[in-house]
């Protein structure tokens, strides 16, 4: 009887800090909106918004400036910023409990430096290839961080068996002489330099309804097929022997939850550049705080993995306005001594033992 009620209790407790992760993160897309070099209204942001509601008349009148500013710049920055702060943090999430490893993150298995060396090659070669308006940027970037998955997942393959361990150090392995090659590329980049050195450190400068179009359907799509498989993943924080014994496809489950976080990535990192920390930090301050349950592990990193990387967005285009900072820097600056903290912490939370 007490074990029951201290479940409802754990339960309640969960779902009341979903419910405040979700509240900071719409508090922290309202502010980004409002803020900026042109402050703009809450007034405003709501007659934009009742504009296009059918039937509806906005509660004030708003400039046309200020319409442009909210439709063409704000609005697609918050929510591309959101997608990908989520896709992140799912992805570090996912890899963490898949590797029972609480370093490992998003680039932790050669997707980021695919993607990066895809981004960097396409920059080099000054490459005209477009599709579905994509430019060759994001677009090789996209499929240069898939094809590092590939290759990682077949040299770590042994027979129709993918040992986690052996996938981990595949991942380092390749991760490694991707970001050689990144490197070697950079040193020749001549007058793409900066074009190199700024998509390197990740931002949202070039946001764009676009780009938010095509992100969003991979991240939602990603986040979808992992959260289907989150009881699996948290029997495989058991072992796999025992997850094989629980009933658990082991291997189909690796493929599912490769695919779904390899897509997370690739698509945020094709769309923003290199963010770091955002996927290590996250999910590690969920786990420490609520435990490795991922059916409220996955949800409760999405909502504040976006709602961080937009208040660190608002930061980086704020706090040297009319300049900005790269995203990047900002969340290296904040989430390496965070990380410190929350390493230090470790020992007195829970962490990967499961409470199912």
């Amino acid at each position: 009887m007490k074990r029951a009620m201290d479940w409802d209790k754990e339960k309640l407790r969960k779902k009341i800090l979903l419910l405040f992760l979700g509240l900071l993160f719409v508090f922290a897309a309202a502010s980004a909106v409002t803020t900026g070099a042109v402050p703009i209204g809450w007034q405003e942001v709501l007659a934009v918004i009742f504009e296009r509601l059918p039937g509806c008349s906005p509660p004030v009148e708003i400039s046309g400036v200020h319409r442009e500013i909210l439709i063409q710049m704000r609005l697609p920055r918050v929510l591309l910023a959101a997608a990908v702060g989520a896709s992140l943090a799912v992805a570090g999430a996912t890899f963490q409990g898949l590797f029972r490893n609480p370093m490992a993150d998003p680039y932790v298995i050669g997707v980021s430096s695919g993607a990066a060396l895809g981004a960097v090659f396409a920059m080099m070669t000054k490459s005209t290839f477009s599709m579905a308006g994509f430019g060759a940027v994001p677009l090789f970037a996209f499929a240069g961080g898939l094809s590092a998955i590939l290759i990682v997942y077949y040299m770590a393959r042994v027979g129709r068996v993918v040992p986690v361990m052996t996938l981990l150090l595949a991942g380092i392995a390749i991760s490694a002489f991707l970001s050689a090659l990144v490197s070697l590329l950079t040193y020749f980049a001549g007058e793409q330099l900066h074009q190199v050195v700024f998509w390197m450190m990740g931002g949202f400068s070039g946001a764009s309804w676009l780009k938010v179009k095509v992100m969003i359907p991979y991240a939602l799509v990603g986040y979808l097929s992992i959260q289907l498989f989150a009881r699996e993943l948290n029997a495989m924080l058991l072992g796999e022997e025992t997850a094989r014994h629980l009933g658990v496809e082991t291997e189909k489950v690796k493929k599912f939850l490769l695919v779904g976080a390899s897509l997370l990535v690739a698509a945020a990192v094709a769309t923003s550049g290199v963010i770091g920390f955002i996927g290590l930090i996250v999910p590690h301050f969920i786990r420490l705080v609520a435990g490795p349950d991922h059916r409220f592990l996955l949800p409760a990193s999405a909502f504040l993995g976006a709602g961080l990387l937009i208040g660190t967005d608002t930061l980086a285009r704020t706090v040297m306005a009319p300049a900005e900072l790269p995203v990047g820097i900002i969340t290296a600056m904040v989430g390496a001594p965070l990380f410190i903290y929350l390493l230090k912490k470790r020992k007195k939370l829970r962490y990967f033992h499961s409470s199912e």
